[in-house]
């Protein structure tokens, strides 16, 4: 599952100052604009260059559920992108971003220590370089599990050493079993 994936992408369409249009026939011009020709529109979503070219003047008003997902999905990936990058870029050098998850986090610590891993709820703010580091990764094509490591190294250093004031001993942060993540930026 790409729980980090689906996290970032939820924070960014948060972050959309218009909706996206609703209507099938807005949604195919609007991917024909964005993608030139009905052909490429037709291969982005999975149907013939035909039923796209009947959604855009309006003969077919309502395609299956899985082909309107598609339609969706690649509208709102495309929806506003100078959007996102802006948010992206103040996340990454001045606000950060806030990690909000319940999960089982486990964790190396010193002999004599209870290290056994346990559900926690956790909301807490990253610093911007994590954030930083976080769509770095994403943009290298980085896995969910090298995401989720970058996300516990965060909260290893501001949530369970506070900075560098207590559980010093503490060394390798695993978070696991996600229940849930959200992230906003």
């Amino acid at each position: 599952m790409a729980e980090i994936e689906d996290a970032i992408e939820r924070a960014d369409q948060e972050s959309f100052t218009r909706q996206p249009p609703k209507t099938l026939k807005g949604q195919i011009g609007y991917l024909i604009k964005q993608l030139k020709t009905t052909r490429a529109v037709a291969e982005e979503i999975g149907v013939s260059q035909r039923s796209v070219e009947r959604y855009r003047k309006g003969e077919r008003k309502h395609p299956p559920k899985a082909i309107a997902e598609r339609i969706d999905a690649a509208v709102r990936a495309r929806w506003q992108p100078q959007v996102r990058k802006r948010r992206r870029q103040q996340a990454a050098t001045t606000r950060g971003i806030t990690v909000e998850t319940r999960a089982r986090f486990g964790y190396t610590a010193p002999i004599g220590t209870t290290d056994d891993g346990r559900f926690r709820r956790l909301t807490v703010h990253l610093p911007p370089a994590y954030a930083q580091r976080l769509f770095d990764a994403r943009d290298a094509g980085a896995s969910d599990r090298q995401m989720r490591q970058i996300i516990a190294e965060g909260l290893k250093e501001i949530y369970f050493q506070d900075g560098g004031s207590r559980a010093m001993g503490l060394s390798d942060v695993t978070l696991n079993d996600i229940d849930y993540l959200d992230l906003d930026y």
